[in-house]
Order: C-alpha cells, then sequence, then structure tokens
C-alpha cells in the first residue's frame, strides 16, 4: 500500500515519488544492458556474468555471420558444394532396391553399395525369425581390410536412417545370427549409389 506522504493533494503520486521510480527504473535497465546486452549484442562483458551465462558465445556467432562470404553460385561442377540447406542436388542416379537375406544360426553376411563420397540414401531393414547383430560401415576402394564403422547394434530387429557417404568406397551392412533359428533380412534402399551386392 503506497504511504499517503507519497501523494499530492489530488491522490496522485508526488514527484519524490517519481523521481524515486525512475532512478530505480535507470538502475535496473542500466543493470540488464551491463550484464546480458553488452554480452551478447557486442561481446562486451564487464562483469564476466556474460561469459557465464553463455551470452558471449551469441556476439560471436553473430560476427561469424556477418564475415562469412557469400555462397558461390552453382554451377555444373559445384552442385555438391553448396551449402547444406532444404535441397541436396546431384547428378547421380536413383536407385531402389530390396535385398533378402537369409542367415543360419552363427551365421554372417554383408551387403554393400558402392557410393562416392557425398551420394545419399535413405534404408530400412526388418529381421523376421529373430534378432540379429549388425554393423553399418564402408570401406574405401584398394585399402585393405581397414573399414570404418558408422553403427553398431546388437540383438535388433530393424533399423532404419539416411546415410551420406563419407568417402568414395563400398557402404552398407553386416549382419550376424547369434540365435538358434534361421532369419531372414528384408533391406530397402532408395538413393544414389550403385551394385549393391552380397558378400
Amino acid at each position: 500500500m503506497q504511504d499517503i506522504s507519497d501523494m499530492d493533494r489530488e491522490g496522485l503520486p508526488s514527484s519524490k515519488s517519481l523521481f524515486k521510480a525512475t532512478g530505480i527504473a535507470a538502475l535496473i535497465g542500466t543493470a540488464v544492458l551491463v550484464t546480458t546486452i553488452l554480452p551478447a549484442e557486442y561481446g562486451i562483458d564487464p562483469t564476466g556474468l556474460g561469459q557465464k551465462m553463455g551470452l558471449t558465445m551469441l556476439s560471436q556467432a553473430n560476427a561469424a555471420e556477418l564475415s562469412s562470404p557469400e555462397p558461390a553460385a552453382p554451377s555444373a561442377n559445384n552442385l555438391l558444394a553448396l551449402p547444406a540447406g532444404p535441397v541436396w542436388k546431384t547428378s547421380g542416379k536413383l536407385s531402389s532396391d530390396s535385398t533378402t537375406v537369409t542367415l543360419k544360426p552363427d551365421e554372417g553376411l554383408e551387403v554393400k553399395a558402392t557410393m562416392n563420397a557425398g551420394d545419399r540414401m535413405v534404408f530400412n531393414w526388418a529381421s523376421e525369425g529373430g534378432p540379429v547383430n549388425f554393423d553399418m560401415h564402408g570401406e574405401r576402394f584398394n585399402d585393405g581390410d581397414n573399414f570404418t564403422s558408422y553403427w553398431q547394434g546388437r540383438n535388433e530387429l530393424n533399423a532404419s536412417g539416411a546415410f551420406e557417404a563419407p568417402f568414395d568406397g563400398t557402404h552398407g551392412w553386416y549382419w550376424r545370427n547369434r540365435g538358434d533359428e534361421t532369419v531372414t533380412i528384408v533391406l530397402q534402399t532408395s538413393g544414389f549409389y550403385d551394385n549393391i551386392s552380397k558378400k
């Protein structure tokens, strides 16, 4: 409740109370400016609170965005070098396949597709008859027994996703049936790849 001494004869706040409220608002505004706005917008952090709250990273992100060069105009030679966005462009041929793999107990098999760096595919596989272990991986051409593993799973019945080849080579899955019953895996793939094959 407001003190009656802070009111004038007409029931309005006195000049003294207005000056007091204005001063408090100015102090609060200055505190917000120094602790949050300056660190977030301009990277100026006199109190050190902006860095502790992670606000200085916002000014760094803004500066990096402003200093980044304009993207190159698309041409026939740099379609895959365009920045990430909602559209990915390629001159490759679209492939779609359904591949069936049957594994007896303790048997393993590999299915691979030949892909260039940057090529993409979507995939879905499901195992009927029991779960399997799997390793999704890729191998560079002429690189011996070396490989790069992307995703591993144990006792899985299915998996789905999208994949972008990080290098030229063969990319795909190795499944192993550790159960006591024969399982059948049906793999659906669609994307930009060649020569999907079983090994």
